[in-house]
């Protein structure tokens, strides 16, 4: 038997609380640098990740209930967001994404960073500003 590899449709929550929209995504299996967030000028957000993990000939596959291969999403946010400003998050398989409410929508491509190896999160910023208050505070 072969493996199943196709493009997957992130299933998504989307959040709303003072001044922010949290949108928490599902994608197993990838590491930071596999794993891309944008905000568009046309208030989407897209996110996308590329899987390594298929076995690739190296065993034999008996049963074959879920597929692997890449991750895309794209969806339209409900209100504008700065996208400079964004946080994103992603530890045991979950990617959160925190954008704050804008009077128009600040388009951006986001980054994750690791902080913290043996936890399993991760943390990014499209304009590093919170990367750079964690480096102040640890000096």
């Amino acid at each position: 038997m072969q493996e199943n590899v196709q493009q997957q449709r992130i299933p998504v929550k989307v959040y709303r609380s003072a001044g922010r929209i949290t949108v928490a995504a599902p994608m197993p299996g990838l590491e930071p640098e596999d794993i891309s967030v944008e905000v568009t000028g046309d208030n989407k957000l897209v996110l996308a990740g590329e899987l390594r993990g298929a076995l690739k000939g190296m065993k034999d596959l008996l049963l074959d209930e879920w597929s692997v291969g890449a991750y895309r999403r794209e969806l339209d946010l409900p209100s504008p967001v700065n996208g400079e400003d964004a946080n994103v998050t992603y530890g045991n398989g979950v990617l959160v994404v925190a954008l704050p409410v804008a009077e128009r929508t600040r388009p951006a491509k986001l980054s994750l960073a690791e902080i913290a190896p043996d936890r399993g999160a991760h943390f990014g910023n499209a304009g590093h500003a919170m990367l750079d208050q964690q480096a102040s505070a640890q000096a």
